[in-house]
């Protein structure tokens, strides 16, 4: 008798709400079509006011599926909550590549790093009234040395129940090597799973996402790439958005949000979902 495969369920991960007004109404959108089942809220970012919160509480009460969690921010051009944060530049965290640099020559102090992590966990608890349902990594910055582990003990200490992103995939080498930042991303998650393992807090089990979003490409071409070998419970990042002044002020990613922004709200994206036998439903 043949059994049919159940259908894997997926995070399907909207991150960088609360950067700029346009990213906040094209994500909401995409939560309103049950097109999105998380999205991460970045609590230092320019448009995190309370109607822009109360909007976005709105339209997960539609959308039971969706979780909302803590995209965690240190590098510029945002600004850090605590007040003796450092490094600084020019009162704005380090840009990521010195950040990354300092991380690896183990320059950062990790007590500062979890002060501003447990300022940011209070941030999110006030404008929600609940701890995030998982907390990630705006650049990834979790997976980073000295912040990994600042990371973990802030989730550990503020927010237990919550689950982190890895970032790592669950694919043979030869299918790896062909992007160096995922390849990257899967060298740092392999000690982030060991250190998330060892502190009891929960992660998932694949990831996919990254691709070069400054050149761009067909997003319905990327997200069948995402989907292949995800396992069920895997999470896929996105970054939907509408183009405004904020978002051209703050981030190098723009006209990109748009095209997979117009893919995901599209009737190609469900049937996308259906022929690879993935759902959205919440596990």
């Amino acid at each position: 008798m043949n059994v049919e495969t159940p259908p894997r369920r997926i995070w399907l991960c909207a991150d960088d709400y609360g950067m700029s007004p346009g990213v906040n109404r094209a994500i909401r959108e995409l939560i309103g079509k049950s097109r999105l089942n998380a999205t991460s809220v970045m609590v230092v970012g320019a448009a995190v006011d309370r109607t822009e919160i109360d909007a976005l509480m709105q339209a997960v009460a539609a959308n039971p599926n969706c979780a909302i969690g803590l995209h965690a921010t240190l590098t510029a051009p945002f600004s850090p909550l605590t007040m003796h944060f450092k490094p600084l530049d020019g009162g704005q965290f380090l840009p990521l590549g010195r950040l990354l640099r300092a991380s690896l020559l183990r320059r950062l102090d990790p007590e500062i790093i979890q002060a501003e992590l447990l300022a940011q966990i209070a941030a999110f608890r006030k404008m929600f009234g609940r701890a995030p349902d998982y907390i990630d990594g705006h650049q990834h910055v979790q997976l980073f040395p000295q912040i990994r582990d600042a990371f973990l003990s802030a989730v550990w200490d503020a927010a237990p129940g919550a689950w982190v992103r890895q970032c790592g995939r669950n694919l043979p080498l030869k299918q790896r090597i062909d992007s160096p930042k995922a390849l990257l991303l899967d060298v740092l998650s392999e000690t982030f799973r060991q250190r998330s393992a060892r502190s009891g807090i929960a992660f998932n089990p694949g990831f996919a996402g990254a691709y070069d979003m400054v050149r761009g490409r067909e997003f319905s071409d990327a997200m069948q790439g995402f989907l292949n070998g995800l396992p069920d419970g895997g999470l896929v990042m996105c970054h939907p958005g509408f183009v405004d002044e904020t978002l051209v002020s703050l981030d190098n990613v723009t006209h990109q949000r748009e095209r997979e922004f117009a893919f995901l709200s599209s009737d190609d994206f469900p049937r996308l979902l259906t022929t690879n036998s993935v759902t959205l439903d919440r596990a």
